[in-house]
């Protein structure tokens, strides 16, 4: 008899998403896998079919659109399948002045970290509850919990992630299922790159977190059923410190450490 437990994660063919996606497999869990593109998609669920023997079910969807988390929860419908661990981890961000920054982009970049959470949380949670059973990771950011200079809008984003997972918590803490908040700082993906801010001072000149340590964490904190990961020892210092410092002085340090590397240089 096939193994029936199924984990749908977002974001899946790169960085945190792609190592928490190896970590379900290698737990046995059945996955859908959701990202743009289908070729990545394909080739990821032969690797991992071959590798771990688990069902690799694959969604290619651009989350940017309104549409698509409802158009991904249908498919999962229409096959059948119960989602048992729901993983919402695409995320993108943009780097820059708020005054000189698309707006555009950025209501896109509202779209997937806010919205994609938002509908998918919303039809498999209330699955999860109907069924008792079920877990949720939602990956926030260490941003979520002070304000960003130079990437206002992704930091908002994370704040609302946080607080959305930790209000939904709370009203479903007499069930079986739980919702555990992921939060990294700075770690080695293709976010930077897409944001168009590998020239920042933190990132540029900064450590970065391993993926897979930060996949790590979150994974064994979904699995005991934790409200909260902070990932990496200086990452919970700096939320600590964040919280009896003044928010405007928390936005000039941040401000200070995202500000490009060749500024002193024009």
């Amino acid at each position: 008899m096939s193994n029936q437990k199924y984990t749908l994660i977002t974001g899946a063919t790169s960085g945190i998403g792609l190592e928490l996606t190896k970590l379900f497999a290698q737990d046995k869990y059945n996955l859908v896998l959701v990202a743009r593109g289908q070729d990545e998609l394909e080739k990821m669920a032969t690797d991992l079919k071959s590798q771990y023997g688990v069902e690799v079910t694959t969604i290619a969807k651009d989350l940017f659109k309104r549409e698509s988390p409802f158009e991904v929860y249908q498919e999962v419908k229409d096959k059948g399948i119960a989602i048992n661990v729901l993983v919402n981890d695409a995320g993108q961000g943009q780097y820059g002045a708020f005054t000189e920054t698309d707006v555009n982009r950025e209501l896109d970049i509202i779209q997937l970290n806010v919205g994609a959470y938002v509908v998918l949380t919303k039809c498999f949670l209330k699955e999860m509850v109907a069924r008792n059973e079920g877990k949720i990771l939602n990956v926030s950011s260490i941003g979520g919990e002070m304000p960003g200079p130079l990437q206002s809008v992704y930091h908002a984003t994370k704040a609302f992630v946080t607080s959305f997972s930790e209000a939904v918590n709370n009203e479903i803490k007499d069930t079986q299922v739980s919702i555990t908040l992921l939060e990294p700082g700075v770690t080695n993906t293709d976010f930077f790159h897409k944001a168009s801010q590998e020239e920042a001072k933190g990132v540029k000149e900064g450590s970065k977190a391993d993926p897979a340590e930060v996949a790590k964490d979150g994974f064994e904190g979904l699995m005991a059923g934790k409200d909260k990961v902070i990932s990496g020892f200086k990452n919970k210092a700096m939320v600590a410190a964040s919280q009896v410092v003044p928010d405007s002085m928390v936005a000039e340090n941040m401000h200070k450490m995202m500000e490009p590397t060749n500024k002193n240089e024009e």
